[in-house]
């Protein structure tokens, strides 16, 4: 009987030993990095590229937003690729040393013309800047069907309405 109590002891002390170290072990959930919206993010260099998502018009345009923090010292200008109608189209963002600038919900906006990504797709984008090696994130197509993306649905420029001045007919007088 006694050797029944030791060995149940000796089990429940390896049980508890067992189980207290689980947490040395087990990588802890809060560490893990995950994006918690819609956007995908990345890094190149000194530069965090946080929540990209496009907003499809489903005409042909869409909406980049996308927050871009520069941690380092200097302002850089990061080159934003993307292929449309099969040739690859470059444009930038600029962003001042350790300072951030959003873009696609206010003011800048960068669209994206000749699109021809679905809602629910990914399409790839290449980021990068200097001389630092670039990201290609696979960036998730959304249209504005939700209302928190409704407004951010690119707006077509407005086309121009030609005037036209009348001319005066000469009155010939009697």
């Amino acid at each position: 009987m006694r050797a029944r109590i030791a060995a149940s002891v000796v089990l429940a002390a390896g049980i508890l030993l067992g189980t207290s170290a689980c947490g040395f072990f087990a990588p802890q959930a809060t560490a893990i990095h995950y994006d918690a919206s819609d956007g995908v993010s990345g890094n190149v260099g000194d530069i965090a590229i946080r929540n990209a998502l496009l907003i499809t018009d489903n005409d042909g345009a869409a909406n980049f937003i996308v927050t871009v923090v520069n941690q380092g010292d200097k302002a850089q200008s990061l080159k934003v690729q993307y292929k449309a109608g099969g040739e690859k189209v470059t444009r930038s963002i600029n962003v001042q040393g350790n300072a951030s600038t959003s873009v696609g919900t206010d003011s800048p906006t960068l669209t994206f013309d000749d699109f021809d990504g679905a809602p629910g797709s990914l399409f790839p984008v290449f980021l990068q800047y200097g001389e630092s090696t670039g990201v290609e994130l696979l960036v998730p197509v959304l249209d504005g069907t939700l209302a928190q993306y409704a407004t951010l649905v690119p707006t077509p420029e407005p086309t121009p309405v030609a005037t036209i001045t009348p001319t005066p007919t000469p009155t010939v007088a009697p």
